[in-house]
């Protein structure tokens, strides 16, 4: 399995440009990616039968207002949001098909 390679990535107003080292870009809203954070308390997470509950998340306008990013090795980026949220790990891969 590849895995997508981010050769940079800057922050233009309320989204993130990300230049993939295939030469393809993706550009993404903060809103839309802390909607889509992978996190198990904002998508849920099987129990012991598979199941999995989606749970109910609020969010508000500091949801939405991205302090810093970190990288997690050569795979992933950590966000940091207003409202004190940080467990997504974003990799690489999820990030390009959300741009797409």
């Amino acid at each position: 399995m590849s895995v997508m390679k981010l050769k940079n990535l800057a922050i233009i107003g309320n989204e993130i440009a990300f230049a993939w080292e295939d030469g393809g870009e993706s550009y993404l809203s903060f809103e839309s990616l802390r909607k889509a954070c992978p996190c198990a308390a904002c998508q849920g997470e099987p129990d012991v039968t598979g199941m999995v509950i989606v749970p109910k998340v609020n969010h508000t306008q500091k949801s939405f207002e991205l302090l810093r990013h970190e990288m997690i090795g050569g795979y992933a980026i950590q966000l940091f949001w207003a409202d004190g949220h940080s467990t997504g790990i974003y990799a690489f891969d999820f990030l390009r098909r959300l741009g797409q």
